[in-house]
């Protein structure tokens, strides 16, 4: 019996699947303690596991998660891909500050990308984001437009995409990463996912980081069990953070509050306008959320 380090880079039926340092991929079954705690491993939990000659791989440990993505369940994601098209369909600014503040509030780092630049520009919504502290990027996957910049991004981290469909996520991955067709054939036949039909949450490795490839990631933005409680969420946007304490009144919201130090810095264009727009429509609908409807 033999130790090893890796990561999960998918679970199904039970069993899971973890790549180890030299790339070896093992399936192993997780030991019964996880159950009995109630602890489910993910793709993306960095494990200790035992390799057997004569029986069974286990999963014996799983370290502390970084983040964790519920819907659908990946850990220690690190950075979130918030992938939108300049044109057909036209980008919307509240989906997108939604889906930043959902990544900033579990500590993840989103990364806005525009797509189909070679249809309609960009810059005008990359520099609401550049603005206000978040990276942005106009990028065509028909013409290779800024492709290389975001490729950067992804090196040595735990990365996902997310956005509506249509947007061009799966050509921006295959712009950036032209192989990753064949590298996810290969490692779907090394697991026998012909066995399986349902899709799952799956990493293939990428510029010595991950990708997640995750069927439901759409999803989230119209989620309606992923969202910020009120207390956190002027936290959740980067831009208010020099401003808050400092607010006329203590139960300050931040809406349309009297003396409010973040509404005269929209006033004044230092906020952009939108930003504070969707972070109201946010507040609107989690303000009144009692703390005993939370558990």
């Amino acid at each position: 019996m033999a130790k090893e380090k890796g990561i999960i880079i998918k679970g199904i039926g039970g069993f899971y699947y973890v790549e180890a340092a030299d790339g070896e991929i093992y399936e192993c079954k997780p030991k019964g303690i996880f159950r009995k705690e109630g602890i489910k491993p993910l793709p993306g939990d960095r494990v200790t596991i035992s390799v057997n000659d004569k029986a069974e791989n286990t999963i014996d440990e799983i370290e502390e998660r970084k983040s964790l993505m519920t819907r659908p369940p990946v850990a220690n994601v690190d950075r979130l891909f918030i992938v939108s098209s300049t044109t057909e369909p036209a980008p919307v600014l509240f989906i997108i500050d939604k889906l930043t503040a959902l990544a900033v509030d579990k500590e993840i780092e989103p990364i806005v990308v525009l797509t189909k630049c070679d249809l309609a520009p960009g810059e005008e919504y990359a520099e609401i984001y550049r603005k206000v502290g978040i990276k942005a990027y106009c990028v065509s996957g028909k013409t290779g437009e800024g492709t290389k910049e975001v490729e950067k991004e992804f090196e040595g981290h735990v990365c996902a995409l997310c956005g509506n469909s249509g947007v061009g996520k799966s050509s921006l991955l295959n712009a950036i990463f032209p192989d990753l067709d064949l590298k996810t054939a290969e490692i779907s036949e090394k697991l026998g996912r012909g066995r399986h039909t349902t899709r799952h949450s799956e990493l293939f490795k990428v510029k010595g980081g991950y990708v997640a490839d995750t069927p439901g990631f759409a999803s989230i933005v119209s989620e309606d069990s992923e969202f910020i409680i009120k207390e956190n969420l002027p936290f959740a946007f980067p831009e208010f953070q020099q401003y808050l304490g400092t607010c006329k009144f203590s139960t300050c919201l931040h809406m349309k509050d009297k003396g409010c130090k973040i509404i005269e810095a929209v006033e004044q264009g230092i906020i952009p306008e939108s930003r504070h727009q969707s972070y109201c429509m946010m507040m609107e609908g989690v303000k009144d959320i009692a703390d005993w409807q939370l558990k």
